[in-house]
């Protein structure tokens, strides 16, 4: 599940945020599942509806919370 996320338009003030790259990653690819890469590339992020945004954002906050727990559960093991 490559994708080229060159081509996803980014507003001023999401160029300005300093996100790592697993954070993008993460989002490129919640957004493929929602069915909305289309919609991305040729509107960008600002074509998403709240609704989308919404949903987005809350798996994506998910995610890195059940990766946060999963790490800091790991690192807990090896002590």
């Amino acid at each position: 599940m490559t994708q080229d996320f060159a081509g996803v338009k980014r507003s001023r003030k999401s160029k300005m945020k300093k996100r790592d790259e697993e954070w993008d990653r993460m989002k490129m690819e919640i957004a493929q599942e929602l069915g909305l890469w289309d919609k991305l590339t040729s509107q960008g992020w600002s074509g998403l509806s709240a609704e989308e945004s919404g949903r987005l954002g809350g798996i994506l906050a998910r995610r890195r919370r059940l990766a946060k727990a999963n790490e800091s559960a790991i690192s807990r093991e090896e002590k």
